[in-house]
């Protein structure tokens, strides 16, 4: 269903620190009129210039700035919902405080549209940022990059607006295959930290302290060198690293991708596990990763060559699902999840039913069946292809 056409916004109040918007409007739309009031909407996402609210409420959509402003999620005041019945759920007033029973549109963000149809959406604006600075970092390892990180979180709390940490292959596969991309050192790090400051006051002198920040971690060895943004087009190419990653993957062969999280401290275990196991079992494969690394979300992708992904012709369905179960098993071992931010869709059906605790995954197939028993929205998303809730996939039925 295509909702491009409800592209208008309906209100905008500085005040209030609230935009409402159709669920058509397009994510730079809402970014360009914040700024309009001298405000920010702060969601960043490679595809902001077509991504539509409506489907980022839905899967409840992350992006870089969520170390600071958290995933979209924590950016909404309330939603405009269709339901099965026809009826439809008003709750578009930003109110910060409201304690009239069950917040329910919690139920609708990230429900990837299996409970109803977003229409509208009342979101959190922010001041906008007036300073900034921005930083590559070379670091050693995992562990020196959660290091780096809680350095920056003491010395600049809020102000630290994205962290983000890329592997050697990562950033390769973006300089070999994405134009007009460059990466500021003699050869590329074997990790790579991305930061960002951001303050609303203008007088902030961000980047000289961030520049004192960094030659201070790597005097301690926490980094092996860094750079610092001179002008917002150095910044702006040093994110255009980071934005390319998706494209560049698609160029670079065969990549079986994985959206994981596990808690902050334990990336450097969860990559460390997935290597070593990929190493054994799947040895002309390569690793890529790609983290959120402030709220411990990684995509941790398997990449082979796609002249080796075609000779496994015969069997690639049973390496992607060995793989595949592989990496989920090892966020489980970790209190991970396997879907951080992409959500389950119809791929990850099974790996729901598998992964849940039963009184979980009882419960959320309670809420679908609430809402819409005959399974009329977005059928075999989250549950598989059961014609009526009531009555679970022989794979759920396992799963209880």
């Amino acid at each position: 269903m295509s909702l491009q056409r409800m592209n208008r916004i309906r209100q905008i109040d500085k005040a209030d620190n609230a935009i409402i918007v159709d669920s058509g409007v397009v994510l730079a739309q809402i970014q360009d009129a914040a700024d309009s009031i001298d405000r920010c909407f702060p969601l960043r996402l490679g595809s902001e210039g077509t991504a539509q609210i409506g489907g980022l409420v839905s899967t409840n959509a992350g992006g870089t700035a969520a170390l600071r402003y958290g995933v979209m999620r924590d950016l909404i005041f309330g939603l405009e919902v269709v339901l099965p019945s026809g009826e439809i759920l008003n709750d578009l007033e930003p109110l910060r405080k409201d304690n009239t029973g069950y917040d329910l549109k919690h139920l609708f963000i990230g429900a990837e549209g299996t409970l109803g149809i977003v229409t509208g959406a009342s979101l959190k604006l922010h001041p906008a940022l007036k300073s900034d600075a921005h930083a590559w970092a070379a670091v050693p390892s995992p562990s020196q990059a959660l290091a780096l990180l809680e350095c920056l979180r003491g010395q600049f709390d809020t102000t630290l607006v994205a962290c983000e940490f890329l592997s050697r292959s990562q950033v390769d596969l973006v300089l070999r295959h994405i134009p007009r991309v460059r990466q500021p050192f003699a050869e590329t790090p074997v990790w790579s930290v991305l930061i960002e400051l951001g303050a609303a006051n203008a007088d902030e002198p961000l980047q000289q302290r961030l520049e004192l920040a960094l030659m201070a971690l790597i005097e301690e060895g926490v980094a092996s060198d860094a750079v610092v943004a001179q002008s917002a087009h150095q910044a702006a190419d040093f994110w255009h690293v980071r934005h390319s990653v998706s494209e560049a993957n698609k160029l670079g062969g065969h990549g079986l991708t994985h959206d994981i999280s596990v808690r902050v401290s334990a990336i450097p275990a969860f990559i460390a596990d997935c290597d070593a196991q990929i190493a054994s079992r799947f040895p002309n494969a390569t690793s890529v990763v790609t983290c959120h690394l402030g709220d411990g979300n990684i995509h941790y992708i398997v990449m082979f060559e796609q002249d080796e992904w075609t000779r496994l012709a015969d069997s690639a369905a049973a390496v992607e699902e060995a793989v595949q179960t592989m990496v989920h098993d090892i966020a489980s071992a970790h209190g991970g999840s396997f879907s951080a931010e992409h959500g389950i869709g119809r791929k990850l059906t099974g790996e729901l039913a598998r992964l849940t605790a039963p009184p979980r995954y009882q419960a959320l197939r309670a809420v679908k069946g609430l809402f819409d028993p005959d399974n009329m929205f977005n059928p075999g998303v989250l549950f598989g292809s059961a014609d009526r809730l009531g009555q679970p996939t022989q794979l759920e039925a396992v799963a209880r």
